[in-house]
């Protein structure tokens, strides 16, 4: 299966190293500004490229974390969010290593993530220190010897962040009949299919089974013929969907799915139990990892999910979204549970970095699904087959 969220590398480093040089060294093409004066880049800039044996990954080139400029605590900050999300960072420096880079580094330790320096413009500066506890490689723009850079690349990329996403190849088989129920409402974008639908599909037509597209109000009728190994509804038709298909055909959700393959399913399963605890005035984090339109009434995050919260409970509670891969709430703690989307848009990486917080801080975990589910009484249901199968 085509992996829909490719893995981020990062080029980090002081001014005026030749992190932009290097991207655009690794491309082939001139993706950012290369000036003699430092602090050309501003933000992030982010380049799609293919490398053999890993397939594509995305390059994201980063600020000077030593810019003292009006601009430049923003610009550092900015960077240092990028570290915080991506899979490998490329740690560049040139003709000196100094405590800039000694702090990057030990930053990449505390983050766990893995990562390589490049001394640049090394047919101008000869390393002169012994660098610890790191892999070290001899660059220069000027001549781009590139096969020992990829080869790098590949020794610390973790496999797991290209390998092939895994949704159903463990339970459905070549020949079996999976029904999607895609509801067509407000909430469905205008011309297409969201991504987690999308990939449903793809991974079913890569085992070899076949993909049954339904609206919900065509569900009811259609299972008066078929039986099909497994039915999938998006988490906001649960209630109807639960109602319709018999409870001989397993059922889950879009989210579920997505919960599995990118985030801590056992915690999931442990902290969605924690609903039952809530008590007025407690708090809930929302986490959407994607940015979008809230002007609808009914958005899943920040209206549905707190509404069906409420009313199964009989609390007043109280709720935070953090969209997109904003920062957490600086008093995370105080939380007593976290719901985490699917995650389609975003990487597991990502999203593990941000669940392993809030774990060490005590925070319970769920996910849209997940809860969704809970509230509508058929959590263990649409559960049964992902814990048989993790046993």
């Amino acid at each position: 299966m085509v992996k829909v969220n490719r893995p981020h590398i990062g080029i980090f480093g002081k001014m005026n190293v030749g992190k932009s040089s290097l991207i655009n060294a690794l491309t082939g093409q001139e993706v950012s500004v290369v000036a003699a004066h430092p602090g050309t880049t501003t933000d992030p800039v982010k380049k799609i490229i293919e490398i053999l044996g890993i397939g594509p990954v995305t390059l994201v080139d980063t600020a000077g974390i030593d810019d003292s400029s009006a601009l430049g605590a923003q610009r550092v900050r900015r960077t240092n969010e990028a570290l915080d999300q991506v899979d490998l960072a490329i740690l560049v420096f040139a003709d000196d290593f100094n405590s800039y880079d000694q702090s990057l580094m030990e930053t990449c330790v505390a983050l766990r993530v893995p990562y390589f320096l490049v001394h640049n413009k090394s047919d101008l500066h000869k390393l002169n220190v012994e660098i610890k506890g790191a892999d070290v490689v001899d660059f220069s723009c000027k001549d781009p010897r590139l096969p020992r850079l990829l080869d790098m690349i590949k020794k610390h990329l973790p496999k797991s962040s290209y390998s092939a996403d895994v949704l159903l190849d463990d339970y459905v088989q070549s020949g079996d009949e999976v029904v999607l129920v895609i509801p067509i409402d407000a909430s469905a974008p205008e011309g297409r299919l969201i991504l987690p639908q999308v990939q449903t599909i793809r991974n079913l037509l890569d085992i070899g089974a076949v993909a049954v597209c339904l609206k919900d109000g065509e569900l009811r009728e259609y299972l008066q013929t078929h039986t099909p190994k497994l039915v999938i509804t998006d988490s906001q038709a649960f209630g109807y969907v639960s109602s319709v298909v018999p409870p001989n055909i397993p059922l889950t959700s879009f989210s579920i799915l997505f919960s599995r393959l990118k985030g801590d399913f056992g915690a999931y399963l442990k902290g969605t139990r924690t609903i039952d605890k809530l008590q007025d005035g407690d708090k809930v984090l929302i986490l959407e990892s994607c940015s979008h339109s809230v002007n609808k009434c009914d958005d899943i995050g920040r209206t549905k999910i707190p509404n069906w919260l409420q009313k199964y409970t009989g609390k007043k509670l109280q709720f935070t979204v953090v969209a997109n891969l904003d920062s957490l709430p600086d008093d995370a703690e105080t939380y007593k549970l976290a719901i985490q989307c699917g995650g389609c848009m975003v990487t597991r990486t990502q999203i593990m970095r941000r669940l392993n917080i809030l774990k060490e801080k005590g925070v319970s975990l769920s996910n849209y699904g997940l809860a969704i589910a809970y509230c509508n009484g058929i959590f263990d249901r649409v559960t049964e087959i992902f814990r048989k199968q993790d046993q």
